[in-house]
């Protein structure tokens, strides 16, 4: 199944796409063969629509009447968001966040396989981090000419990310998986997914204001 390319697909289209492949994930881990639209919409908490529209800006999938075969539509979500291909990937901030970023187990299982961790604290470099020697950034730039890299992370402070993603695009990584607080913009170079926690958290804290109220 070819992805369609006639117009760009909006970007809410495509973060809902990991969505679904997560969900089918666990259903044919647990044997289910088929599902319709109603009720993945219903374990999702979107419309049974919203889920035929943003497939069908992909191809055809499933059958009236009997829905989606469950194997079939995890393959074919797992090709279009590029899972039938290995990246490798390099990250920059081996400290707390950079470690458990380093160490969650369902990156390989995806193929995602970190190839190099770099940092400025002499303390950490030289450390193993899941069997890989944290190295110190001066020597990032050679490891990128020598290494064909897909993905950069960015788990340095605010005040490093800049320049951390400067190497990034000047080595030839073809996206940045950003989660310093600020946000990088290197348009038509390179590919950036800013991810702030903090502004994560700070929506949760006013949807549970808004639904129950101050605690006072």
């Amino acid at each position: 199944m070819s992805k369609k390319k006639e117009k760009p697909i909006a970007v809410s289209v495509i973060k809902r796409l990991p969505v679904y492949y997560r969900f089918l994930t666990t259903l044919h881990s647990k044997g289910v063969e088929r599902i319709s639209s109603s009720e993945l919409a219903e374990k999702l908490g979107v419309t049974a629509s919203q889920i035929r529209q943003d497939l069908s800006q992909f191809g055809n999938f499933g059958q009236r009447g009997y829905g989606y075969r469950v194997a079939n539509l995890k393959e074919a979500i797992a090709k279009i968001l590029g899972l039938d291909n290995q990246m490798d990937m390099v990250l920059a901030g081996a400290g707390n966040l950079g470690k458990a970023i380093i160490n969650y187990p369902n990156f390989k299982r995806r193929g995602f396989y970190i190839k190099g961790i770099f940092d400025v604290n002499p303390e950490l470099i030289g450390q193993e981090v899941a069997g890989l020697l944290v190295q110190d950034i001066s020597l990032l730039a050679d490891f990128l000419t020598n290494n064909r890299i897909d993905i950069g992370i960015i788990t340095t402070p605010p005040e490093s990310a800049v320049d951390v993603a400067d190497i990034f695009v000047r080595g030839g990584i073809r996206g940045i998986w950003n989660f310093a607080p600020v946000n990088l913009n290197y348009s038509g170079k390179v590919l950036v997914e800013n991810v702030h926690i903090s502004e994560s958290l700070l929506t949760l804290s006013y949807m549970i204001d808004e639904k129950f109220g101050s605690k006072s």
